[in-house]
């Protein structure tokens, strides 16, 4: 796991709602399994929240459920932890994935966390024709993504991916994503259109199958990606309604009506 800046978790959240610290390793667990924290982590427990021996920590992997573990050595460099029991078991994400044009970096967090939070299970940035944002870090995004788990209580991370080319990422989607269709958010559609295209869908019993929702930049898309997107069978224009919306604010806005319609709400 690499090194995070967990020093304004202090502040905003410094225990979760539980009443104790939750962290995400990579480590797989079961009882009885002992494991050491990189310095990170390790600093954050004993120094940023100032626990020691015999204090309970809860720990998720993504794969293994939710454990316990107790502080056996409380070191600022190297805490040594030894799980005593599972919590909770695993829980898998809605199979839904954001596909969004990088933004400004504040922003880009932001986005990376609530859509942890909503449950996408991809995290995809895409280049389209009018990004403005060129250069990003998955290491951050990544980052963003374990934090906003570790503080709601989830016991999944999605998938960071690399960022990839609007065009590229479309001529590969069957081999990457067979049967996953696109909801392609389109400021042109009419309002209402997201609804009734939503119902439709669940009508049709796709409640619960595989979807990607796709977010512009903040210019929209070019004609010609409109036209690219609008001659897929496998992609659905919607709308977001008659506001105009930050890209940010319509990530969030697109997988609430698509969790609520079609996820796991």
């Amino acid at each position: 796991m690499k090194n995070r800046d967990r020093n304004h978790e202090a502040d905003e959240n410094p225990r979760c709602a539980s009443g104790k610290a939750r962290l995400y390793v990579e480590e797989d667990l079961s009882a009885g399994a002992e494991l050491t924290l990189e310095k990170d982590q390790s600093h954050y427990l004993v120094t940023v929240l100032r626990m020691g021996a015999g204090e309970r920590v809860l720990l998720f992997n993504g794969r293994d459920g939710e454990w316990a573990a107790e502080i056996s050595e409380a070191h600022k460099k190297n805490c040594v932890l030894t799980l005593t029991q599972q919590t909770r078991k695993q829980e898998p994400l809605p199979d839904i994935w954001l596909l969004f044009a990088p933004v400004k970096k504040a922003r880009l967090d932001f986005i990376a966390q609530k859509a942890t939070e909503m449950g996408a299970a991809v995290i995809q940035p895409v280049f389209t024709e009018r990004t403005v944002v060129t250069r990003l870090k998955d290491e951050r995004l990544q980052a963003n993504a374990v934090e906003a788990a570790e503080q709601c209580g989830l016991v999944a991370v999605p998938e960071v991916r690399e960022a990839e080319k609007l065009g590229a990422l479309l001529s590969n989607w069957n081999e990457v994503a067979s049967g996953r269709m696109i909801l392609f958010c389109d400021e042109a559609e009419g309002p209402g259109a997201t609804r009734a295209a939503l119902e439709k869908l669940a009508g049709e019993g796709k409640k619960g199958a595989p979807f990607a929702v796709l977010i512009g930049p903040e210019g929209g898309f070019s004609p010609a990606e409109r036209d690219m997107l609008r001659a897929r069978e496998d992609t659905l224009a919607i709308s977001l309604g008659p506001r105009i919306m930050r890209a940010d604010t319509a990530a969030i806005a697109a997988l609430a009506a698509v969790g609520l319609m079609l996820g796991d709400w």
